[in-house]
């Protein structure tokens, strides 16, 4: 339809140029057509490997135009756990960059194509348009994997709707804006971006690696109305300092989208106090899809709030008997929403109670109705028999000035159990030691809330969409 309509409007804008709208419509039936002639048809799982630009989304939609069901593949794999997903999720055909070509190897599929493959059957002239399938194939997202192997979260049909809408209406997206996306597209957070602007005839910028000063820099030239990030963007963005930001004239912007990750009140209020109110912080999982939205004044009120229920959702705090909680009270976060995954690739599903699915989070709703996420209940740390969530000392340590980054982490106590751990990055420029981390805990929090031990690194280990590999850490 945008092809149709808006022809020569530029669709994408990527590190190759800028693609209108009747290009990758050609593309995507090119493509299409080719693999088609390959024998690849409804019966096909196509994984895609590919980072954020052209190559990704000619794919993406070629594949779903044949009514294969698609898997988006982290970016951040290493061969044999590619191998390992691309078997278990029963993937049969690969299109990949082509600075993949060394981690997918021999890869156990029928078909591999390469970005130099998809580029010149994508731009090939001549052939009739091809129908597309009738079946609509399931589009597979991969949990973030911080703490085992990735799991497929399958969805299918079009019952997201409501969730869009309830999207729509809580942040200021418009009909062809420019939209800069530098959360990573293959996880849903950039993915529903990537679905919703298309949908809307937006010209979609994007870049294959996140550079902070780039990222402000398009949003300055193409006058964007939209940012959508993961928060450790956020930070690095920030980081810049105003010496580099007031460079740039960011007041195009209509909203900065953040997910992926716990978004720190911290940030939150750096993020305000630097770009303005156009902050939206969007809580939800790979599993449930979109939960609750905290609008710009939510955040100024209350910067630790993950917000409201959008429409199509509903969220419960419940207690350990699946009882809801009273408000105020910590329970753990159930999420009833239409968009909410299939179940697993390889079966099973979250806990349930009714049509409410386990977020696997554990939180608060207070007297006016705003969520707070305390956690994951796998991290909470039992201590000396007192429950420690990290994110409320990772909260604390996060102001310091001192500190860059920081995580808490639960190790193992013979007397109590388990300690706490601090992993600290220091902010450039600054000293900082062990006791003066502890003291400051000391000063500001519960003495079980003091961490036990600190230690010192030049970066933590995260994933492609921001979040903190807790699993590689000691």
């Amino acid at each position: 339809m945008a092809a149709a309509r808006y022809p020569t409007a530029v669709a994408l804008d990527d590190v190759d140029g800028e693609l209108s709208y009747a290009a990758l419509w050609r593309r995507t039936d090119s493509l299409a057509a080719d693999l088609r002639d390959r024998g690849v048809g409804e019966e096909d799982t196509v994984g895609v490997l590919a980072r954020n630009g052209r190559t990704f989304v000619v794919a993406w939609l070629a594949a779903a135009r044949l009514g294969c069901d698609v898997v988006f593949l982290n970016t951040g794999f290493a061969a044999p756990q590619l191998a390992d997903v691309i078997r278990g999720e029963q993937i049969t055909v690969l299109l990949h960059a082509d600075e993949f070509a060394g981690v997918v190897g021999a890869a156990p599929v029928a078909h591999i194509l390469s970005g130099s493959d998809i580029e010149d059957s994508g731009s090939r002239r001549g052939r009739m348009p091809s129908l597309p399938s009738r079946r609509r194939g399931a589009a597979v997202i991969l949990t973030s994997g911080t703490t085992g192997r990735p799991k497929g979260a399958r969805r299918t049909g079009t019952r997201g709707g409501a969730s869009v809408a309830g999207l729509l209406a809580r942040i200021p997206i418009r009909a062809r804006d420019t939209v800069v996306i530098a959360a990573p597209v293959f996880h849903g957070w950039g993915m529903g971006h990537l679905t919703i602007d298309l949908a809307l005839s937006a010209t979609i910028v994007v870049r294959a690696r996140f550079d902070p000063e780039e990222t402000v820099a398009l949003v300055a030239a193409r006058r964007a109305a939209g940012l959508v990030v993961v928060p450790v963007m956020l930070q690095r963005i920030l980081e810049l300092g105003p010496a580099v930001l007031d460079r740039y004239d960011t007041s195009s912007l209509r909203y900065i989208a953040s997910s992926g990750s716990a978004l720190g009140p911290a940030l939150v209020t750096a993020t305000l106090e630097r770009f303005g109110p156009v902050l939206y912080n969007m809580y939800g999982t790979t599993e449930v899809s979109m939960a609750t939205i905290a609008t710009p004044l939510d955040l100024i009120a209350h910067p630790a709030t993950a917000g409201r229920p959008i429409t199509g959702s509903t969220v419960r705090v419940l207690d350990e008997a699946g009882i809801e909680a009273p408000r105020g009270r910590r329970g753990r976060i159930f999420v009833g929403s239409a968009a909410r995954m299939d179940g697993y690739t390889g079966g099973g599903t979250k806990p349930t109670v009714g049509d409410l699915l386990d977020t696997g989070d554990v939180g608060v709703i207070d007297d006016d109705g705003l969520l707070f996420v305390e956690g994951r209940s796998d991290d909470m740390i039992v201590s000396g028999g007192e429950n420690v969530f990290p994110s409320e000392v990772e909260d604390l340590l996060a102001h310091h000035p001192a500190i860059r980054d920081v995580v808490v982490i639960g190790v193992h106590d013979d007397a109590f159990g388990q300690r706490l751990r601090a992993i600290v990055v220091r902010a450039p420029g600054h000293r900082l030691t062990a006791a003066q981390v502890k003291d400051h805990v000391r000063a500001n929090l519960a003495r079980h809330k003091v961490p036990a031990t600190v230690g010192f690194v030049t970066e933590l280990p995260r994933n492609a969409s921001g979040k903190i590999l807790r699993n590689q850490l000691t």
